[in-house]
């Protein structure tokens, strides 16, 4: 099983020419009956990446405790050790120097990536946290924002040497850090202002995801997968934040609401069309079959709300999975030509 950045080292070592790789594409993609606007991301090569990736988390649990039991006389015994955030990051590198950048799996190199980032940002607020008065409560914020700067610094570390394309996702998220847990060290008691910031970093990030999109709109480089993983961080942030702030999830919703919540994925769906990538569709359907599972418990249908929620919403998603070709041609063809010209291509043709 060859993945696109297989076939993309393949060119780049001169094993295929850019035009033979680009004449096996097609020839797959007339096998599957598929169009360049299907997703593609590599997660698995085989097996293996399962095994390896299964050995790595466990070898990772293991030096996690013995670092937190090498205290060093900066916390009790009683208290987790930063330690165990070096130890878990060293190691993830080292790991990665193999799995990574020599035998390029693919799950293992997310697994340790995301190890990685996340063992220098615990390590950074352990030792912070004891310099920032207060850090329990009104501290909290600018100890995130600390974590945040210190995770956005290895994940450019890591990207620099490995490129594994969720990396700039991870940075991403850790500069999303920095701001809001400035913000909410400022402003410590709104209840608002933590969805309003997660809001606002969702958009930034889909923002930048766009960019890394329409750099290839062929998606035949590894561009598109950092494309996949922004598009996949920024979804949950933008529908939960937004969800969160009209108030969805306090107890049943009115008739207002629910229609409110069909709406807002119906312009999901559009937009996830316009751009060919489902995240935002996934990110919200809990609030989606949330508001449709109230509706049809205020119109009386009590006992079979589930049923009818499940059967409406997986219905219209299969359907809009088998038409999304079509589905997606109406959408971007009415769109202005400077615009639908930057989009994801509609076949193979204009790629």
């Amino acid at each position: 099983m060859y993945s696109e950045s297989d076939l993309q080292d393949a060119v780049a070592a001169g094993a295929l020419t850019p035009a033979s790789a680009q004449a096996l594409r097609d020839h797959v993609a007339r096998l599957r009956a598929s169009s360049v606007d299907e997703e593609h991301f590599r997660l698995l090569t085989g097996f293996n990446d399962i095994f390896v990736a299964i050995a790595s988390v466990i070898l990772l649990v293991a030096v996690a405790g013995l670092g937190n039991e090498v205290h060093l006389g900066i916390t009790t015994p009683h208290q987790p050790s930063f330690v165990s955030g070096l130890f878990v990051a060293g190691t993830a590198w080292g790991l990665a120097e193999y799995f990574t950048r020599r035998l390029r799996m693919a799950l293992p190199s997310i697994l340790l990536l995301l190890a990685f980032v996340g063992g220098v940002a615990f390590t950074a607020a352990l030792l912070l946290g004891p310099l920032i008065p207060d850090a329990q409560n009104d501290g909290a914020g600018l100890v995130a924002s600390l974590a945040g700067l210190s995770a956005a610094i290895a994940a450019w570390f890591h990207w620099r040497r490995f490129m594994v394309p969720i990396t700039v996702a991870a940075g991403a998220a850790g500069a999303a850090a920095i701001v809001g847990g400035l913000a909410m060290w400022l402003i410590p008691f709104s209840h608002t202002l933590p969805f309003i910031l997660l809001l606002v970093a969702g958009l930034a990030i889909f923002a930048l995801a766009m960019r890394w999109d329409m750099s290839d709109p062929g998606r035949t480089s590894r561009r598109s997968d950092v494309a996949f993983w922004l598009h996949l961080t920024a979804a949950p942030m933008i529908a939960h934040s937004l969800f969160q702030l009209l108030g969805i999830t306090h107890g049943l919703v009115d008739a207002g609401q629910a229609f409110l919540v069909i709406l807002l994925y119906l312009a999901f769906g559009l937009v996830a069309l316009a751009i060919d990538r489902r995240a935002l569709l996934v990110s919200s359907l809990a609030y989606v079959l949330y508001a449709l599972y109230s509706l049809f418990q205020k119109v009386g249908a009590v006992e079979l709300s589930a049923a009818l929620t499940a059967l409406v919403i997986g219905g219209t998603l299969l359907l809009l999975s088998a038409f999304w070709h079509r589905a997606r041609a109406a959408i971007v063809t009415g769109l202005p030509p400077a615009l639908a010209s930057r989009l994801p291509y509609l076949n193979r043709a204009a790629a």
